[in-house]
């Protein structure tokens, strides 16, 4: 089920973009557009369905249009020509009242310079969101501890952020954007201005949060190595046009052009494909000659890297198991061996 759709939008920014879309609809590149009209390009008839519940992932280069996208969803920016849809509603129809209303009860935002007040305490910056709303001082405080305590900041709660390191003002604003148990959570470049220890860390922690809370996420990056870590699915944008949209084993095995070519080809690929991806469905596994005692069953969501172990080094054969634990498929020692070398 679709929790955004955004619809053959444009976004160029200029003095005259009305002027200039008609160009950019007929095919126009955003150099061309650039060095004829002085207009830039951000987006040009994008495109993409998010489902209820998923972390969609967009990355791209510096200039690709991927914060230009996110702003679209919560009207931060308004479209040259296109629609976004959240629920069935067309954001854009909705009045100033009504969009503020939107922001309010439907999304919160995180940003990569945290944007938390230096005058507010952690739990202060947490519970803003919900002082906005105007609940009850002794509710807000109550959420705002849960939403600290599940981000790992018990025992600085009447700490400044700035005596806080810069992972953990990111969590006081992953909590502050949680506290208002938005349906919709928007991450620009959330984890990018963090070490990597740190950023790693705090992608570890979203993944945990997401399994529990199920929110529709939408994250940008740059960096592909977060976006095969956190997105179910993944958008690639270039020049202001989306160029793939898939799941990460699909931009990895199947990449749509030169450019996500080049995201993809030093990726270590058993860390991103699963056992589903490689399995031999069990409808065409000749299972006669498999021994019972060297087979091992693994989730069909584990990860290749996982089972090289147990399968190269045992000669083992894996049994894939769904959710359910219904067997689905097989992986045989040759099998992943074979996979291995064509995802070098």
């Amino acid at each position: 089920m679709s929790k955004i759709e955004i619809k053959n939008i444009y976004k160029i920014f200029g003095p005259q973009p009305d002027q200039v879309l008609s160009m950019v609809q007929n095919g126009a590149g955003k150099e061309q557009v650039m060095e004829e009209t002085n207009h830039t390009v951000g987006l040009d008839n994008v495109s993409l369905s998010i489902k209820e519940g998923e972390i969609f992932v967009c990355m791209g280069l510096s200039g690709s249009g991927k914060s230009t996208l996110i702003r679209h969803i919560n009207r931060l920016i308004d479209p040259t020509s296109g629609q976004v849809i959240v629920d069935g509603v067309d954001v854009l129809s909705l009045d100033k009242k009504e969009i503020l209303e939107f922001r309010k009860k439907t999304m919160s935002m995180v940003f990569q310079r945290f944007g938390l007040f230096p005058h507010k305490t952690v739990i202060e910056n947490v519970a803003y969101g919900l002082e906005i709303q105007e609940a009850p001082e002794g509710q807000r405080k109550e959420i705002a501890q849960g939403q600290i305590d599940a981000v790992g900041l018990q025992g600085f709660e009447n700490q400044y952020p700035a005596q806080l390191s810069g992972g953990m003002q990111q969590r006081v604003g992953l909590a502050r954007a949680l506290a208002t148990d938005p349906q919709i959570l928007l991450m620009d470049e959330a984890f990018s201005a963090l070490d990597p220890l740190i950023r790693s860390e705090m992608q570890t922690q979203l993944v945990d949060l997401q399994s529990k809370l199920k929110k529709t996420i939408v994250f940008i990056t740059h960096d592909l190595d977060e976006s095969l870590k956190l997105g179910d699915h993944i958008g690639i944008l270039n020049g202001g046009r989306l160029v793939q949209v898939g799941r990460p084993e699909d931009i990895i095995l199947n990449p749509a052009d030169d450019y996500v070519k080049a995201f993809v080809k030093d990726v270590n690929r058993s860390k991103v494909l699963r056992a589903k991806t490689v399995m031999t469905k069990i409808d065409k596994f000749d299972t006669s000659g498999i021994n019972p005692s060297s087979t091992y069953k693994y989730d069909e969501d584990t990860f290749i890297e996982d089972l090289i172990p147990r399968v190269l080094k045992d000669r083992s054969t894996i049994e894939v198991i769904d959710k359910t634990g219904s067997t689905t498929g097989y992986i045989s020692s040759e099998e992943l061996s074979e996979a291995l070398t064509k995802t070098k």
